[in-house]
């Protein structure tokens, strides 16, 4: 096998592991750890709200690190079309969240861990609604950026 061949099919991996990691981290942290930590009985509202801006704070940069990463690789690789409309909805998604959602559920969440109550909104909901968008062109792309190596093996 010529390096260039060699190099273009590492390339295409790292691609699909770096999809799949984010993918991966995103269960965690949104699907999983996220939802323990509010049915945590001992754990209070406010304390909870102050953890889960934290949580979602960093997941936000390590998201961004991985959009970043992504699209460079991608870059390199020149996939599918399709596997460039999988990565560039997850980075705008990410994007929307972190210029506009989230600072949104962070000042929810301050009001919240002051005492107050803030009125009715669909904040929460339309992010659950992304998370769940971005989860599944993820796991899409992740497979698609993927299936090439498959086929030629």
């Amino acid at each position: 096998m010529a390096v260039a061949n060699v190099r273009s099919e590492t390339l295409r991996m790292a691609l699909g592991a770096l999809i799949l990691v984010w993918a991966g981290v995103l269960i965690g942290v949104s699907f999983l750890a996220a939802p323990a930590k509010f049915a945590a009985a001992s754990l209070s509202l406010p304390v909870a709200m102050d953890v889960g801006r934290q949580e979602f704070g960093t997941l936000n940069l390590v998201e961004i690190g991985l959009a970043v990463a992504t699209l460079t690789v991608a870059a390199l690789v020149r996939p599918a079309r399709t596997v460039w409309l999988g990565i560039g909805i997850a980075a705008l998604i990410v994007a929307v969240q972190s210029v506009w959602l989230l600072p949104l559920l962070d000042a929810r969440a301050a009001l919240i861990m002051q005492g107050g109550t803030p009125a009715a909104a669909p904040w929460h909901t339309l992010y659950v609604v992304a998370e769940v968008l971005k989860l599944l062109a993820l796991l899409v792309t992740g497979w698609l950026a993927l299936r090439p190596l498959a086929a030629s093996r």
